[in-house]
């Protein structure tokens, strides 16, 4: 077949899942055929294994992930390529965990041109990557620490923070936005030191600064705001300073992120559990692990030259794996977040309580058209689904009540969850509380590098940091030096905020009655924002299988999801279970525990049309998602009554 109007010299070496077609040195094609025996298909993807490196590679690499048309390997050809990674032909690096840090390792590591794999027994961000605040932020309160201790070291943590803020936004802009937060000060004294702080934060951010901060008077932010309350128990608002920090749909953004890895060349596979690392009898090195698919019980063998341990808050059961009289360096931290309807908090505006009943900080942000707000800070035991407290959940609503002039009520929350920071072990600290949030790369067992500690918001520097420690201890030769700073992930070349626009205008949602009747519908204004902010530049391919293949119901009344991105999720985003829709590729689930449950039947249904589901699955399915949402501490779940 002619490539680019000509045939290329092609060298044909054997592939663990087919065929690897290179182009010879010199060609400038810098691409690989991958003949995969997978369902008949024929898949093309980039070569990391071709001769032409530096550049060039890197340009091919944006034009891959950049494509609207791309898709993702199937979940076949993944596993295929792990399998085939054997003792004399092993991978470079094996991740172990699919959230925020291992997903960053996985896309830096295939774009400096190295073998790459990633497996992760749940879900890709499901830990705690989709159970954050939603914020990207600099550390205003490092920022405090700084200045108050003279604290060098947390003055850099700002720094850097801020950096990478900025950053990430412009990487995936779909997903990431600016959104102002109001600080309520009830004296003088507070209204010039949060307006003197949040002025020392703006200039800490230089070039990265989003918007600059300003005061308010009590009027204005009464108008800005109109649940704030204005007076209260011995104290007057006397107004408001609002400052500017990042926002994210945090799990679509680590789905992102993993999409983007396997589009980069990384053999990405969800639902895989490592169940012992593999040693060299001689060295005693850890050379790969062994590995069971979930999904269907299989276990194999893959190799690596070196594994990366990036398992958040299980990084100490893989590190004991190696070595089972390694020290825990993980200190686990609760963290919980309640949901509400939206009127608590006005569109585009956050309120940041500075000082609670125990001196800790409590928000409350718009968010995907409910107000989410947190948050404790307790130390907690390590579980795979963690749960809030009741007493944490009263907290929250205790805190907000004495800044808001409406009833706070415990029947308004439409979902709560719990989710564990990873923090770094510090003997010396007596709260997690006072911990830095700074992350940690050892090699305490030869061939495991683990990483661990860090934010959401530095995700991208920490990836970095671990796969420059992956280079050193293997030896590794990667085409080029580390490229993600300034790498768009999938969905964000070409968008545009006005793009939901041209969705509306040029699709019609296409839904089926319950007698089967075809009967179209407009692609309202609620649901082409909510397509193009969720799947940036895809969101037309989503937008065409709802007319098209007549998937255009709500999945959910008072929603924007669609039946269509079921469909879309289970062919280009591994999505594999009803809860991996329900959890992280939308976000119902968080949003609202009720809804998510009405709109299981329908998501199982089309899941099971994807993945040829018989109906013990289907029932299997629906039975594990309830008991997944029961986690979630609704009002209608805490069993409550007026």
């Amino acid at each position: 077949e002619k490539i680019h109007g000509r045939v290329p010299k092609l060298n044909v070496k054997q592939h663990p899942i087919g065929l690897d077609i290179a182009p010879t040195e010199g060609d400038s094609t810098n691409a690989a055929l991958i003949a995969a025996a997978s369902g008949g298909a024929i898949f093309l993807t980039p070569s990391l294994a071709s001769s032409d490196r530096g550049r060039p590679f890197v340009e091919s690499l944006r034009r891959t992930i950049g494509d609207p048309t791309a898709s993702v390997p199937p979940r076949s050809v993944q596993e295929s390529a792990l399998i085939g990674a054997s003792q004399p032909n092993p991978l470079d690096i094996l991740v172990i965990g699919g959230g925020a840090t291992g997903s960053g390792v996985a896309l830096d590591a295939a774009t400096r041109g190295l073998r790459v794999g990633l497996v992760d027994r749940d879900d890709f961000s499901s830990g705690t990557s989709s159970r954050s605040t939603k914020l990207i932020h600099g550390g205003v309160r490092y920022l405090e620490k700084a200045v108050f201790n003279l604290d060098y070291g947390q003055l850099r943590l700002v720094f850097h923070a801020l950096e990478e803020r900025k950053q990430l936004i412009e990487n995936a802009p779909h997903l990431c936005h600016a959104l102002p937060c109001m600080t309520p000060c009830f004296s003088w004294f507070e209204v010039v030191y949060f307006w003197m702080g949040l002025k020392m934060y703006d200039l800490v951010a230089g070039p990265r600064l989003l918007h600059l901060s300003r005061y308010y008077s009590a009027k204005r932010s009464a108008e800005l705001f109109p649940t704030l309350a204005t007076k209260g128990k011995d104290r007057t608002l006397r107004g408001t300073v609002v400052y500017y920090d990042g926002q994210m749909n945090d799990s679509r953004l680590n789905v992102a992120l993993a999409c983007t890895s396997a589009l980069a060349g990384a053999s990405v596979l969800n639902h895989a559990e490592v169940v012992s690392l593999l040693r060299d009898d001689a060295t005693q090195r850890v050379i790969g692990a062994r590995i069971r698919n979930n999904l269907s019980g299989h276990e194999f063998d893959t190799y690596a030259k070196v594994v990366v341990n990036a398992a958040g808050p299980f990084c100490d059961s893989v590190r004991k794996m190696a070595d089972h009289k390694s020290k825990p360096m993980i200190c686990p931290s609760s963290g919980v977040h309640i949901v509400l309807p939206d009127y608590y908090s006005p569109q585009g505006m956050g309120l940041i309580v500075p000082k609670t009943k125990d001196g800790r900080v409590v928000f409350m942000l718009p968010w995907l058209g409910r107000t989410v707000a947190g948050t404790t800070d307790s130390s907690t035991s390590i579980t795979s689904l963690p749960e809030p407290h009741e007493d944490e959940i009263q907290f929250i609503l205790d805190a907000i009540t004495d800044y808001l002039k409406i009833k706070v009520r415990r029947t308004d929350v439409l979902s709560a969850w719990s989710g564990i920071r990873p923090l770094a072990m510090d003997p010396t600290a007596k709260s997690t509380e006072s911990m830095s949030r700074d992350h940690v790369v050892i090699e305490d067992c030869p061939g495991l590098v683990t990483i661990t500690g860090g934010k959401w918001t530095t995700y991208r520097s920490m990836a970095e940091d671990a796969v420059d420690a992956a280079i050193k201890s293997g030896k590794l030769k990667p085409s080029n030096e580390c490229v993600t700073q300034k790498l768009q992930l999938v969905g964000s070349y070409g968008w545009d905020p006005s793009s939901f626009a041209a969705l509306a205008q040029q699709y019609v949602r296409m839904k089926k009655t319950y007698g089967g009747k075809v009967v179209p519908g407009t692609l309202d204004t609620a649901a082409a924002k909510h397509l193009s902010h969720a799947y940036g530049s895809m969101a037309f391919r989503v937008a065409t299988i709802a007319q098209e293949e007549c998937l255009g119901k709500r999945l959910a009344h008072g929603h924007p999801f669609l039946e269509a991105e079921v469909a879309y999720c289970a062919r280009n985003e591994y999505c594999e279970s009803a809860v991996d829709f329900i959890a992280r590729r939308c976000r119902i689930a968080f949003l609202d525990t009720d809804a998510a449950d009405r709109a299981l039947k329908r998501v199982v249904e089309i899941l099971a049309t994807e993945h040829k589901w018989d109906n013990s699955r289907q029932v299997q399915e629906l039975k594990m998602a309830k008991e997944f949402l029961q986690t979630f501490k609704s009002s209608k779940n805490a069993h409550l009554h007026q």
